[in-house]
């Protein structure tokens, strides 16, 4: 079963897209004059459109593209890390999210300065923009680039990865976190549409059975927990890795984050997040489980990475197709501005501006930069970072399995970062030098850890890996902050955990705008998907 040829009509459907998005990102550039417009969107958003953007963000093309290759070879068992995405997303909105909007802080790292010091601000800062540019920002470039030349071969990749960076970076270095949300919330309902009709015709060929779809699978395809040997994700990977990589990614990741710290106000912020936990219920069941539906419908595919190109062009008529295409773009392109805009904000606040806090628990208000020189270097570090992740990202082609060695490097960095965020606000007696330390011995040990992998010593998943971390990352935390001067009462009052944090009573609004309403439900409903997919 080959790729078919794209029809007319379809680059009509993807052109017409293409100028859509780029008119409403510099139609908003107009109203971007400001440092808070530029890296917070002017604090506006509503719970709706923070819900469509934490989703299109989150979702690339290698979510796309990987999610369906595995379940068509492997089966479903990678689908956990979108639908368990719920249970991080509840514990954002409860606790941190007013801890960082009752802050007022523009970046994840600005927090650890108020609860720490600055040198844990900027330690987790550089890591962060590193991994955004180099891993992220360029994966995706790189990614997209691959997929779009399965659809259209005659594409050049390093051409294709400058193309996809400027037209991600020109409307957001522009129109800011504004044009990034607006636009992730027709991406994501692109997607999500193009993705349903896929999976609802392909369902159709099996006669809408579920009984047919499993018979039509291996033995143990619709299972996430796996065995111990599992080489995708053993069941020691489920408990002790998948919920700290959510954490970190949906808690303390700037950008994903970040449109959360420009929402209106936390009732708004925290109803976002819940929403957003609902919407990672929808990929399993239209990205994952529509390439266990390709089993049936084109056995033979040697190369899982074609299993969704292959199930769009045979399947969807011509205009659909069009349509699908121009999600995957989406897929591309909101994966890329978010990436570009965080790592933007992080240079510019973190490094660059000198604003100290004013007090415990609240960011500094004087800023060495005025507005108009803060959206001035936003904007040009934005197109720097853009040229950087254009030239760097052909040049994953000759890494290979390195490539996806530095993927498994997210396990290095994200124990000792998930210990002083989520053990930090609980433990009111860990203080800045165990953080320090706890990011640096963390990270060093990560490594070693990593390295012994690769030379085949330590044999365990790197999932696993990141339980056993976090447990000697917290150990490292507490001993260090033991032998330390506690910090300040102040600091703990606002910095760390009280039960008043999970307080609707200044949020006003009806039960149903009650956050914990819906956490209650989609508790329930994550239970009973691991029920039915056990």
């Amino acid at each position: 079963m080959q790729i078919n040829e794209i029809a007319t009509l379809d680059y009509v459907v993807i052109a017409l897209y293409l100028v859509s998005v780029m008119a409403i990102g510099l139609y908003i550039s107009r109203r971007t004059s400001t440092g808070e417009d530029l890296f917070l969107g002017g604090r506006t958003f509503g719970w709706g459109l923070i819900a469509l953007s934490l989703f299109a963000s989150n979702i690339s093309t290698t979510t796309l593209i990987g999610l369906s290759g595995s379940a068509y070879s492997t089966g479903i068992v990678q689908s956990v890390y979108e639908w368990m995405s719920g249970i991080p997303l509840i514990i954002a909105a409860a606790i941190f999210v007013p801890l960082y909007l009752r802050s007022r802080i523009t970046t994840i790292p600005e927090f650890l300065e108020l609860r720490y010091d600055r040198r844990s601000r900027l330690f987790f800062s550089a890591i962060t923009i590193f991994t955004s540019i180099i891993v992220d920002t360029a994966g995706g470039l790189y990614a997209g680039a691959l997929v779009l030349q399965l659809f259209f071969p005659s594409l050049v990749l390093w051409q294709t990865c400058f193309a996809l960076a400027i037209f991600a970076g020109l409307y957001t270095a522009f129109g800011g976190l504004k044009a990034v949300v607006y636009t992730d919330a027709i991406q994501a309902i692109i997607l999500i549409v193009g993705c349903s009709v896929l999976s609802y015709m392909l369902f159709a060929q099996h006669n809408f059975s579920w009984d047919s779809v499993v018979n039509s699978a291996p033995v143990g395809h619709f299972s996430v927990v796996r065995p111990l040997d599992d080489p995708g994700l053993p069941w020691t990977g489920l408990i002790l890795g998948v919920p700290f990589l959510g954490f970190w990614y949906w808690t303390t990741n700037q950008y994903i984050v970040q449109r959360v710290l420009g929402a209106r106000d936390i009732k708004n912020a925290r109803l976002g997040m819940v929403a957003a936990g609902f919407l990672k219920i929808i990929p399993l069941f239209i990205m994952v489980i529509p390439g266990a539906l390709a089993i049936s419908a084109f056995p033979g595919i040697e190369n899982s990475d074609q299993v969704l190109p292959i199930a769009i062009t045979n399947v969807l008529p011509a205009g659909l197709v069009g349509l699908v295409l121009a999600g995957l773009i989406s897929a591309i392109m909101s994966s890329v501005d978010s990436t570009l805009n965080s790592a933007s904000t992080l240079i510019v606040k973190d490094f660059v501006e000198v604003n100290p806090p004013t007090q415990a628990g609240f960011a500094g208000s004087n800023s060495s930069l005025s507005e108009a020189e803060m959206v001035k270097y936003g904007r040009i570090t934005t197109f720097v970072l853009m040229l950087i992740a254009a030239a760097w990202a052909p040049m994953i082609q000759n890494f290979d399995g390195i490539w996806i060695y530095l993927q498994q490097m997210f396990s290095i960095i994200v124990p000792p970062v998930v210990v002083i965020f989520l053990v930090g606000v609980f433990y009111k007696r860990g203080n800045a030098n165990g953080a320090f330390w706890t990011l640096v011995i963390g990270t060093l040990l990560g490594v070693i850890l990593f390295v012994l992998a690769q030379l085949g010593i330590w044999t365990l998943h790197f999932t696993s890996n990141v339980g056993i971390m976090v447990a000697i990352s917290t150990l490292v935390f507490i001993v260090v902050s033991n032998l330390t001067p506690a910090p300040s009462a102040e600091v703990v009052e606002r910095l760390t955990f009280r039960s008043s944090l999970l307080d609707v009573s200044d949020e006003g609004g009806s039960w149903y705008n009650d956050y914990r309403f819906w956490i209650v439900i989609l508790i329930l409903l994550m239970a009973y998907i691991l029920m039915v997919f056990w």
